[in-house]
């Protein structure tokens, strides 16, 4: 299994004092060295953390993949077309969420995201859905031209109970099987921190994990490339110390 890091956190930290420190494209760097496979950024319509800028900065820095986080925003499928990362993986977006919440009803804005998926595909990106994991999504995601998904493993994470956390973890097992049996590439994020992650990791059906807020957050105590080897040692079945 892979391990792409999502990078915002470090460009909140960078805006909320203004200036260019720390500089998110500095922080892709590191966590390639470390170990990550690829680096995410969610560009958002109102520019909270990441910009523009940073993301064309990212195309020409790192040597992994880049996968934009985007809605189907006009303007924002304008930069995924000009800059043209590896993957687009579509997200909802609401203006007050404090991070995605839940997945991207792809049923309910089918022709919508379908027009979204072969615009970018037109641009010979590759395109992701960031899906719940249930089958009627996944079969839509599948039948409108996606490559790949990306399962939301919001509710497994924030479960509060081992019981409550299993049924999730059942549940997203089966869909990643299922979306592999389509003929779907299949990632996973949301929620995922040292503590859970392993139970995710074993799922032979998932290709790679986005992890940013639970790596930044660790990296605060022992810098960014120690908490990034911690996870790639968790995602690759290891205790750490």
């Amino acid at each position: 299994m892979r391990l792409a890091i999502n990078i915002d956190h470090v460009a909140t930290v960078r805006n909320a004092r203004g200036g260019l420190l720390p500089d998110p494209i500095a922080a892709a760097l590191i966590a390639e060295k470390a170990g990550v496979k690829g680096i995410v950024c969610h560009l958002r319509e109102d520019r909270r953390h990441i910009r523009d800028e940073d993301v064309v900065r990212l195309r020409k820095a790192i040597t992994t993949k880049l996968d934009l986080e985007m809605s189907i925003a006009p303007d924002i499928v304008a930069v995924a077309k000009r800059v043209k990362p590896e993957l687009a993986t579509l997200v909802p977006e609401r203006r007050k969420e404090l991070t995605t919440e839940g997945g991207l009803d792809v049923v309910r804005f089918s022709k919508k995201v379908r027009k979204t998926i072969e615009q970018l595909h037109d641009s010979v990106i590759a395109v992701s859905l960031f899906v719940d994991p249930v089958r009627g999504q996944i079969e839509e995601a599948k039948a409108i031209g996606a490559d790949m998904v990306e399962l939301h493993t919001g509710e497994y994470a924030e479960a509060h109970t081992r019981s409550e956390q299993n049924k999730h973890l059942k549940q997203i097992r089966a869909m990643a099987s299922f979306a592999r049996d389509l003929g779907l590439e299949v990632n996973a994020g949301h929620g995922l921190d040292y503590t859970n992650i392993q139970p995710i990791a074993a799922i032979d059906d998932i290709e790679e994990v986005s992890i940013g807020h639970a790596i930044i957050a660790r990296a605060v105590f022992v810098g960014l490339e120690h908490a990034v080897r911690e996870m790639v040692e968790l995602i690759q079945g290891k205790n750490i110390k």
